[in-house]
């Protein structure tokens, strides 16, 4: 817990940056846009799909209709929500994550040396299979939303590990080796879930849920990064083949 709230605690200190402000506001102005379109144009079309599917339509046989619309209406916005955040989550992933990783690693990570391959198209790659994987858990899940309380439940911890499995990739694809990530991933795995997680719960804060998307990719990099740097133990390695620790200078010999 200690790891995550100092990522929060950086985070916020790199909110007070105006750059930055200005990389999280885009895609909130994006959500924005684009939850008022499908609103207007697409939820009762939503609707009217999703009542002709299970559970809706056992619902419907069992003649409690009321409950089978009230699911469709819930089903309908929260579908909508989740597009909305997906398509924002995407254009943070592919177009603000760079530029957002580039700026936080300059100032506050200068020790930390980018020795990944950073594949724009291995990203996109990852940021589209975890949005395909995601949707494709959604529409499966939706009979379970039967049972109380699963139709809340459910949608978050998808929402989280779609968190985990975009944003941590892209955090370290510039900075870390393969060796590197694989390790943090198995060490770090309840961390990185439980950051995917709170931000999950954020998404469905009214105003703020806007600016998730952007403010997940920022402290994923402020988490990942700082486990990357106790991992190396505090040496700095350069792609020269050049190894500094704890201020002395050596070179690497084969």
């Amino acid at each position: 817990m200690q790891d995550i709230f100092l990522a929060f605690l950086r985070s916020f200190v790199t909110l007070t940056r105006p750059r930055v402000w200005a990389m999280v506001l885009a895609p909130a102005v994006l959500s924005l846009l684009l939850c008022i379109g499908l609103a207007i144009w697409g939820h009762g079309r939503l609707v009217a799909t999703l009542i002709e599917f299970p559970p809706m339509t056992w619902l419907i046989s069992w003649g409690v209709v009321w409950l089978a619309k009230a699911l469709a209406y819930i089903g309908g916005w929260m579908l909508i929500l989740a597009l909305a955040y997906f398509t924002t989550a995407l254009l943070a992933a592919i177009l603000i994550m760079p530029g957002l990783i580039k700026r936080v690693a300059e100032r506050d990570y200068p020790d930390v040396a980018a020795m990944g391959a950073d594949s724009f198209s291995a990203a996109a790659g990852n940021s589209v299979v975890a949005t395909l994987v995601f949707a494709f858990a959604w529409l499966i899940s939706i009979p379970l939303w039967l049972i109380p309380g699963l139709s809340l439940i459910l949608p978050v911890l998808l929402m989280a590990w779609y968190n985990r499995r975009t944003f941590s990739y892209d955090a370290l694809s510039l900075h870390a080796t393969a060796d590197e990530w694989t390790r943090l991933r198995q060490e770090n795995r309840r961390g990185l879930f439980l950051v995917g997680l709170i931000m999950a719960i954020l998404t469905h804060v009214p105003f703020l849920g806007l600016l998730v998307p952007t403010l997940t990719a920022l402290i994923f990099i402020h988490y990942c990064l700082e486990s990357l740097r106790r991992l190396r133990g505090g040496a700095v390695v350069s792609g020269e083949g050049q190894v500094i620790i704890e201020g002395e200078f050596s070179e690497e010999t084969e």
